[in-house]
């Protein structure tokens, strides 16, 4: 699934900022927002723990916990109950 991109709204100033650029024809490009340093750095960190974090889990349960994890799982997976449908 494609990932949603999230339109900035403009405040009052950046939107008269647009309306008198498009009134003098000159075009009028989207500034981006660049993330901060901080939100790179926690990006970064969040990515590597993901590629890390199941590999390593997997390694240090043992079979009854990895068993006991499955099992809910399954449970999770297959025991909701369907709604019924009105005819």
């Amino acid at each position: 699934m494609p990932k949603r991109i999230r339109k900035t709204k403009l405040d009052t100033v950046q939107n008269a900022r647009r309306v008198v650029l498009e009134s003098i024809g000159e075009p009028v490009a989207p500034e981006p927002a660049k993330p901060s340093v901080i939100s790179q750095v926690m990006a970064e960190m969040g990515r590597k723990g993901g590629r890390i974090g199941g590999k390593r889990r997997l390694v240090t349960m043992s079979a009854a916990e990895r068993r006991k994890v499955a099992l809910k799982a399954a449970r999770a997976r297959w025991g909701k109950k369907k709604k019924k449908s009105a005819a």
